[in-house]
Parts: structure tokens; sequence; C-alpha cells
């Protein structure tokens, strides 16, 4: 499905509604949500691979038209995992193999890609050191699962097929954000990136929603952007990433805002009444005119580098002591819009939910908004999913007037991003409001 008005576009609106070329549910998930739809439930085994899960009969009869030839290659490597990415080429390889190279992703009414028109880098990729060890590992496992079999292509032809997978693969998200499958869509691919996009991706299952966040003049995929990467990281991060993953830098407006990295590294004034992103190695603020001492400084400078170090640190675990030291660190000095306050903010609330601390994930919540909307921007699904968690702490905690507040901010949000007849929307959201609705009432 595309859209197909010729009038502006208005935020909110659908662009391109897309089904997968090919997907798989990452491996970590394979025992608790189902090969096909994705589902968390109750699950049945594959009785001959051992490998795959299926909630119903019926999601196993959609899937078997694929899994009918890679079920014995899965067999063959039971009991150990395959990485995800070897069985996406394995998919992919099976899909090329069964007419799949004839298949189009329309994003307009008659303009469309094929799996072959996706671009595969295959030039920057052979002269990707750390790439193309990656590639040497998953034809070892390829070449075990499908030993002997007259589908497996030559070294060049999957090498290709494994350009155009890491270089337009997109990871399908549930309902909180969290990646929980890879796929390939064809018609999407001609999406360009921005840090400042203006339409976004979301996910119904495997389906792919691109919805406007911004108006746009009319459908003209040359104007609509949408974002690659984590856009909660400083520019060169961001740069660092397109280059490494997608081969390009990125020089939309976002990351050639002077303005932008002064902001992301800025100082608190000293000077209490003043809100201003204060640079730490000028004399005096710009607009107060408060001197800034050599102690002023220094506090801030070791406020940043004690950050930097445990945040690097804590990519995987975060851990509240340190959190906290930081945020004590931080109060004085950073300002609240400093992106590195905003990522401890981030870490820190995360934790306290996983631990169950409801009253400081609140408090640190509250003050993350701010930060979230000014590097995400005012209608983003990360946004939205903070205001929803916020309201299902508040409600738990039958703080029913902010919870009100805080869901009817996400659905605001939420009914843009995902569209209305969202499951999020309709069947997380809205029963949740209406709970802190007549309960508050």
């Amino acid at each position: 499905m595309k859209q197909t008005n010729k009038s502006p576009i208005k935020r909110g609106d659908l662009i391109l509604k897309e089904k997968p070329f090919v997907f798989v549910l990452q491996s970590k998930y394979r025992k608790e949500r189902c090969d096909y739809c994705l589902k968390a439930t109750k699950l049945l085994k594959c009785s001959t691979c051992q490998y795959v899960y299926y909630c119903n009969s019926d999601c196993q009869i959609r899937a078997w038209d694929q899994h009918k030839v890679e079920c014995p290659f899965l067999k063959r490597i039971y009991p150990r995992t395959v990485p995800d990415a070897a069985r996406m080429l394995c998919k992919l390889i099976i899909k090329l193999n069964s007419g799949g190279n004839l298949e189009r992703g329309y994003y307009t009414e008659t303009s469309y890609r094929k799996f072959q028109d996706l671009m595969s880098h295959y030039t920057e990729i052979e002269q990707d050191a750390t790439r193309m060890a990656h590639f040497q590992c998953l034809k070892v496992v390829l070449s075990e699962m499908m030993h002997e079999s007259t589908i497996m292509p030559n070294s060049n032809e999957l090498l290709t097929i494994y350009g155009r997978l890491v270089t337009n693969g997109f990871n399908i998200l549930d309902a909180e954000m969290n990646s929980i499958a890879t796929a390939i869509y064809l018609g999407v691919s001609v999406t360009d990136h921005s840090c400042r996009p203006n339409a976004v991706a979301t996910f119904e299952g495997t389906t792919l929603l691109i919805h406007a966040t911004e108006t746009i003049d009319c459908l003209d995929w040359s104007k609509i952007f949408i974002s690659y990467i984590e856009l909660l990281n400083t520019t060169e991060q961001r740069r660092h990433d397109l280059k490494s993953n997608y081969y390009f830098y990125c020089f939309c407006s976002k990351c050639l805002d002077s303005n932008e990295l002064r902001e992301m590294n800025a100082a608190l004034c000293p000077n209490t009444n003043c809100n201003m992103f204060l640079d730490i190695s000028a004399d005096k603020c710009s607009l107060c005119k408060t001197n800034i001492n050599s102690e002023y400084r220094a506090a801030f400078n070791e406020a940043m580098a004690l950050t930097k170090t445990h945040l690097d640190k804590m990519k995987e675990v975060a851990y509240l002591d340190v959190l906290q030291i930081c945020l004590n660190k931080q109060k004085d000095y950073l300002h609240p819009l400093n992106l590195w306050r905003v990522k401890t903010l981030d870490a820190a609330f995360d934790a306290y939910i996983e631990v169950g601390k409801w009253v400081d994930a609140l408090e640190i919540g509250r003050l993350l908004i701010p930060g979230y909307r000014k590097y995400y921007g005012d209608w983003h699904p990360m946004l939205g999913l903070l205001h929803m968690k916020l309201g299902k702490i508040e409600l738990y905690k039958n703080c029913l007037k902010e919870a009100s507040s805080n869901l009817r901010s996400s659905i605001k949000i939420l009914e843009i991003t995902h569209g209305q007849g969202h499951s999020l929307v309709k069947e997380i959201l809205l029963p949740l409001l209406m709970q802190a609705t007549i309960n508050f009432s």
C-alpha cells in the first residue's frame, strides 16, 4: 500500500505500508515469540527441525512455503544457534531461488524496487576488514547448513546478497521500540536518511509503516527522510555510525548546525536565573555576562569526563550507583539539555524501572522529557513511549491526574507516528487512559 494523494502530505499521514521481502526473528527470542507473526505467546516447536516455534498451526502453514526448504538446513545444525545474519542470508537465497528476484516493492502507484535494485556496496565491503571477517564467518555457517545444496550461490553472488542485507536491513521493533527481528523491505529502500527526519518507520507485527511527522509538499521521495540510526548521540557518533554501517557521511541540517555541537556539550550558567547554553571555554556567559572561573570550569570538565567514561563502560548494563554518582557530579555544572546529562538520565530511567524503584523512575523520567524533545523531536516514538511509561507508573502509584496527562501526550504523539488504528494505541494506550480517567473522576 502507498500514499497516492498528490496534495500535500499532512503530519500523521501514512505514506507507505509494506510487507517484508524476507524477515528473521532474532534467535534470542525464538523460544519466546512465534517465528512467523512474532507474537510473544505460548508456542509449539517444529517437530522436524526442532529449531523454530509457532503460536498455532495457521502461522506454521503460512510459513511453510519458505520453511519447507529451510527446515532441513536448520535440522542439520541443531542444537546450535544459527547467527541471525546467517539465517537471513539463507532465507534470501531460498527466496531468490524461488522467483523472489521478480518480486516488486512499490513506493508509488507506478514506481517499485526489486531486490537487485538495492545497493550492495560491494566495493566498500570488500575493503572493510570488519565486514569481510563477518562475511567469512557466515559463509562457514552457511556451508555447513546448506551442505551440497544446489541453490547455494558462488562467493561473489553471496557477497552481493550480504551487502544488500547489511546496508538495507531494518530492525523490526515491538511496541516499546525493542528490536525483535531483522527484515528486508523493497519499496522503502528508496528512502534516504536525515538526522532531522520528516517521517518515521514503525511496525505492526512484521508490516512496516512510514508516517509523515511533518507536512511535506507532495509524495516526492527525494524530500522524504527517515533516520537510519540512534539520534540520541553526538554529531561525531552519528556520522561514524552512518559511515561504518552505510558508507556515507551525513550533511543534513542537524549535522551542519554549529549551535547543535555547542548545545550538546553546554555547561549550566553559574547564574541560577540564567538558562543559557554556556560555552565552558568562554570567560563569561554570552547572555548574562556572569564570569566563569577556573574552579567552575574544572568541575564541569571533571563531570563530563566522568560521565563519558562510565557511560562508555555501561553500554550493555547500567549500574544505578554509578549513574547516581554521575548525576550528582553533573547537577550544578551540566546544562539540563547537555547531551551527556540526557544520556545519563536515559540510562538511569531504564535502570530504575528494571529494579522497580518507581518513585525514582518518575523523578528521572520527568527530567528526561525536555531532553527527548530536543534530540528526538516533538513527533518521535521514543518521546511518545516515554510519556506512556511515565503514565503507566503514575497509574500504578495512583497519581491519576498526572497519569492521564502523560497518557494523553503519549496518544497524541503515537497516533502520528504509528497511526490511530495501531494496536499500541487501541489496545494498550486507550484502555490505560480510560482506567486513569474513570478512577480519577
